[in-house]
């Protein structure tokens, strides 16, 4: 092959390279060291910053949980973490990593959330997804699946994909769902800047078994790690609130995935509906009528019912257990900036 057909060759695969990255899972974005992200949220003894100074510790004890926040606000972006969670018994631990504005928007903040939450021994941590925008905190939004590996053996990667018209939240690069901006949602889609958060901290009322299982501090201290951190979106003046990337948005949104590809499609259906265990679309005790986003699926709906007919239909007898929404830790709520 002749030099120009070489280059020619070369060029032709980077720019498929391009494609795949925009469309599908994401490029490897850098990855950032700690302290040009983030800075401690609270319980500063119990975070711990490993020596490569891109690792971080978070640690809850009978004294304390802890957490960390990104320095800046952003609006959009692909926010991402590999996490191993705390192993043995960890019933009412709760570990999350999500956006939120609530320090600065109080009655109507938006959030998308991660949150791990701890079992007893022998069984499995659940993974919940939740979104409210515009403090939508009326409608839950939650969902609640296992996962096809124990968190707490090694580090897997979170991520979360946030546009103006979409949300995709992934676990390995495999998208588990996807929450489409629709006219029926009005406001209540995230729209407002939201700066990034990692957080392990005592949830004893309502993580396990709503409140049934509570944090037995002889097993502590608990311990998540955090590594390979990802901050690849617009910033935000916190101050003018005006985004450090108008300039530059080609250059922004090369790389972040605008869908998921057909191939990641097929994966997301398999994973929820073998793995899928709450969605609040099918649960008819909280609402009679699904929220008008909700688009219905009839084998997750069969699978749900099947899984819990008191909650998803076709059941009398006893009201089932509301899905309680979190309150976030003391230190937590009462850190200001």
């Amino acid at each position: 092959m002749g030099g120009g057909g070489h280059m020619g060759f070369l060029l032709c695969c980077f720019l498929l390279f391009l494609v795949v990255s925009s469309s599908g899972s994401p490029a490897n974005f850098p990855i950032m060291a700690f302290d040009d992200g983030y800075t401690p949220l609270f319980g500063d003894q119990n975070m711990v910053i490993d020596r490569d100074g891109k690792s971080v510790h978070l640690s809850l004890d009978e004294r304390t949980g802890s957490g960390f926040v990104s320095h800046d606000l952003y609006l959009h972006g692909y926010f991402s973490a590999s996490i191993q969670l705390p192993g043995d018994y960890t019933a009412g631990v709760v570990v999350a990593f999500y956006l939120s504005n609530g320090d600065i928007f109080q009655n109507n903040h938006d959030e998308i959330d991660f949150e791990f939450l701890g079992n007893i021994r022998g069984q499995d941590w659940r993974l919940q997804t939740n979104l409210y925008g515009n403090g939508s905190t009326n409608i839950g939004r939650e969902e609640r699946y296992g996962l096809w590996f124990d968190p707490s053996e090694d580090y897997h990667q979170y991520s979360i994909l946030w546009t103006d018209t979409k949300i995709i939240f992934y676990v390995d690069d495999v998208p588990i769902r996807e929450v489409k901006r629709t006219k029926s949602m009005g406001g209540d889609f995230p729209l407002k800047p939201m700066t990034l958060y990692a957080t392990i901290w005592d949830g004893s009322d309502w993580a396990t078994n709503g409140g049934k299982y509570r944090v037995n501090y002889k097993y502590a201290p608990f311990v998540a790690e955090f590594s390979d951190l990802v901050l690849h979106g617009c910033s935000v003046d916190p101050i003018e609130h005006v985004t450090k990337c108008d300039d530059d948005a080609q250059g922004y949104e090369a790389l972040v995935p605008s869908r998921a590809t057909p191939a990641q499609r097929i994966k997301m259906a398999n994973f929820r509906l073998k793995y899928m265990t709450y969605s609040y679309c099918y649960d008819t005790v909280r609402y009679k009528v699904p929220p008008p986003e909700c688009v219905i699926n009839p084998r997750e709906a069969e699978r749900l019912r099947k899984f819990d007919p008191v909650t998803f239909g076709n059941a009398r007898g006893h009201r089932g257990k509301r899905l309680r929404r979190h309150s976030r830790s003391k230190e937590e709520a009462t850190y200001s900036f």
